[in-house]
């Protein structure tokens, strides 16, 4: 969680800043740092301005074929070791975000050529454009999300644990 909080506040500040280099190690005991200073043997991560996904239209969702239901494993199947949502932090709390969720995932290895990210977004799949992206349309209220990579087949080879976060909006009837 504290990692989380990390990431989140270095990646809001470079996007302020103008800074668009941020570093991460892991410490002898095993703690993940991120800094926008180098640090000896630290990984450099390029954090760029979010690409936007539209708004989600309802349609009927694809029907998988059977050859998707069982589409035997592959080696790429277990190159993946872990998928989370970076940003936002699990039961945080967003204020006025202005219907607009900057999302962040961490993926570890990076994501494999032909493999895809999808989210979902209170229980809507969407295809989103990589590991940094924003939502639009997200308002007030409770809200779920969770991602996955998807190889070319459809097959899901891995999978965040999902979280749950909330907006909360500053009415102009209690201004005062």
């Amino acid at each position: 969680m504290h990692k989380c909080l990390v990431l989140a506040c270095l990646v809001v500040s470079a996007a302020a800043t103008g800074a668009t280099e941020v570093y991460r190690w892991v410490d002898e005991d095993g703690v993940v740092h991120f800094s926008d200073q180098p640090h000896p043997g630290a990984e450099k991560l390029e954090v760029a301005d979010p690409p936007t996904v539209p708004a989600y239209r309802r349609s009927t969702p694809a029907q998988r074929t059977p050859a998707q239901q069982q589409a035997p494993a592959t080696p790429a199947t277990a190159a993946y070791q872990s998928l989370e949502i970076v940003q936002p932090a699990a039961e945080e709390t967003l204020w006025n975000i202005g219907g607009r969720l900057t999302v962040v995932l961490g993926l570890q290895p990076a994501l494999q050529p032909g493999h895809r990210v999808r989210v979902h977004f209170d229980g809507t799949p969407r295809e989103v454009p990589g590991l940094r992206f924003e939502l639009e349309e997200v308002y007030r209220g409770a809200h779920n999300l969770q991602a996955e990579v998807v190889n070319e087949a459809g097959q899901v080879l891995i999978r965040s644990e999902p979280i749950r976060f909330y907006v909360q909006q500053t009415s102009i009837l209690n201004r005062n």
